[in-house]
């Protein structure tokens, strides 16, 4: 399958960019047309989620995804500057391997496959063995749309029999441009250890702070809307509340009113029983399901119309499952006493579990929001919206991507959502605008032969030269300081120069 792509993706690479977005748009507009029948047959294998948000999830992925990148360059030239003699030219990785997580299987199918594709490179993709037959579904939409619109064979592959070995196979095979890991921690860990190049996301764990300013009746709700859209699970949603003891009553009231259930403390240590497994790692029994599916599984009694399971808390660790990542309608609820507290709160929220990933903010003083932006450990800062959707970029004018990459902190090579200018690599053409004897203080050198589109570059470089400063140091001896400033003005006006 590999080298059915690599083949492939040699085709993909003499194409030029218009060839490659109508095969882009017919995958999108394929993909939206089965949108729901994909959405059913997600939520159907797995039990994960809301089958209506899986629907606007297949068009994040196909549609809204293409309309993102369908003006962008991604091959051939990207950028030319006659002035400083500079060419940039978009060079596609190869061979995508593409691992595919089961809380969003068809919509990041569809996702990754248009960014590889953009960007000319071909894609092997690397079902979860729990979502195996509907990613299977959605490859073949695409396939047969890409087909249809001059597209290589191989350009598209996926594995049908999944099993470690094959992941294994396909991530360390030498053919192998780069590889796009959505999934759990392990499963990234392998990806960079590969031996390829690799663009991992690790868990999210984002905290969401209502500070005293905001609007708390709509905080609540685009913390509520974002916990409940698809049952929680796509990574950026909220996993805890912070808020300031100054509001504490209005925000719980507001909770209350809009379908949050406060779980007692012997309700909160029963329910803490199922988040977790042995081994530390999230519960998949609790992923995607509703607040009464998990209470019916704790054996709790909530009330009829309840949203969202809400659990205080005053610690954060490990072995605390309300402080990570919980990719279902629960959240942890902490108090503090100010925003500096609060931003502490936060900050030990992520180092538990989630830095580099995203958090969101509710709040209306923009110093808060600027202090929050310069010290939170995150790659995303989300204001006044809900993170789920604003971290993928659906309410935010982030770019559209269900890969968010978490920074050097969250181990990412990464801190961008992903698109296909992440998946290229940059071709740098340079002409020579200086002279060894520029470089040595001297006179230049009279202008030789030579054009940067057309433009000699002596005419467009050459200025008449400034005097540098003389300098006189004996051999071995020290600089003062007004020799070192003296030498970096000289050093500088050449660079000017």
């Amino acid at each position: 399958m590999i080298a059915r792509a690599k083949a492939a993706q040699r085709v993909l690479a003499e194409l030029p960019q218009s060839k490659l977005d109508g095969i882009c748009k017919a995958i999108a507009e394929a993909c939206a047309a089965k949108a729901e029948p994909l959405a059913r047959m997600a939520v159907e294998e797995t039990g994960f989620g809301v089958w209506q948000d899986k629907v606007l999830k297949n068009l994040l992925g196909s549609t809204i995804t293409w309309e993102s990148i369908r003006e962008m360059t991604a091959v051939g030239i990207l950028r030319e500057d006659q002035r400083l003699g500079l060419m940039e030219v978009g060079v596609p990785m190869g061979v995508v391997a593409a691992l595919i997580p089961s809380t969003n299987p068809t919509s990041t199918a569809m996702y990754k496959t248009l960014i590889s594709l953009k960007a000319g490179n071909a894609i092997v993709i690397s079902p979860h063995p729990g979502a195996k037959n509907c990613i299977i579904e959605t490859v073949k939409v695409i396939t047969e749309a890409a087909k249809r619109a001059g597209a290589p064979d191989g350009a598209i592959g996926c594995i049908t029999i999944t099993t470690m070995e094959a992941t294994n196979a396909l991530l360390t095979n030498r053919d192998i441009g780069v590889i796009l890991a959505t999934g759990g921690e392990a499963m990234v860990r392998a990806a960079y250890s590969s031996g390829n190049p690799a663009i991992g996301v690790g868990p999210g764990n984002g905290p969401a702070y209502i500070e005293k300013t905001a609007d708390i009746p709509l905080a609540v709700k685009h913390i509520f809307d974002s916990k409940t859209f698809d049952n929680g699970t796509i990574c950026a949603s909220e996993q805890s509340i912070v808020t300031e003891r100054c509001i504490q009553e209005k925000v719980e009231a507001e909770v209350k009113r809009q379908g949050g259930y406060f779980l007692s403390q012997e309700e909160s240590q029963r329910l803490s029983g199922f988040l977790l497994r042995a081994n530390g790692t999230m519960n998949p029994r609790i992923v995607g399901k509703s607040a009464q599916v998990i209470a019916d599984m704790a054996g709790l009694r909530i009330p009829e119309g309840t949203r969202v399971l809400v659990s205080r808390q005053t610690e954060v660790g490990k072995k605390n499952p309300y402080s990570r990542e919980k990719l279902c309608p629960v959240l942890a609820f902490y108090v503090e006493d100010g925003w500096e507290k609060a931003c502490q709160r936060s900050i030990a929220i992520l180092q538990n579990e989630g830095a580099g990933h995203t958090m969101t903010i509710h709040s209306q003083d923009p110093n808060v929001i600027r202090e929050f932006a310069l010290k939170k450990p995150v790659s995303r800062l989300l204001v006044n919206t809900p993170g789920a959707l604003g971290g993928v970029g659906a309410t935010t004018n982030l770019a559209p991507a269900l890969t968010l990459g978490c920074g050097a902190v969250g181990g990412s090579a990464t801190s961008d959502n992903i698109t296909p200018l992440n998946l290229i690599n940059i071709r740098r053409v340079a002409w020579g605008v200086r002279e060894l004897e520029d470089l040595r203080g001297k006179n230049p050198a009279p202008p030789r032969a030579g054009t940067a589109g057309g433009t000699t570059l002596a005419e467009s470089r050459r200025k008449p030269p400034a005097q540098s400063p003389k300098l006189e140091v004996p051999l071995g001896g020290t600089f003062s300081p007004e020799d070192v400033e003296a030498i970096t003005r000289a050093v500088m006006a050449k660079l000017n120069r």
